[in-house]
């Protein structure tokens, strides 16, 4: 049986406007970059990590 691996579904909220340069490239290595936009992703470290760089700007919607 295939193992189901577990993903998180972020949105942002934030502008990135003003922001330094690597919350903008976090953001968009997220697959985020505008307003309102959900990306679903591999729930990992990695992941996790980029995610709370950027806290202030996205958040978990489903897990």
């Amino acid at each position: 049986m295939a193992k189901a691996h577990k993903t998180i579904t972020v949105e942002q909220y934030g502008s990135p406007a003003r922001r330094p340069g690597d919350q903008r490239a976090t953001l968009i290595g997220l697959k985020l970059n505008k307003i309102g936009r959900r990306s679903t992703l591999p729930d990992n470290p990695s992941t996790r990590g980029m995610v709370a760089k950027v806290a202030h700007l996205v958040r978990i919607i489903e897990q």
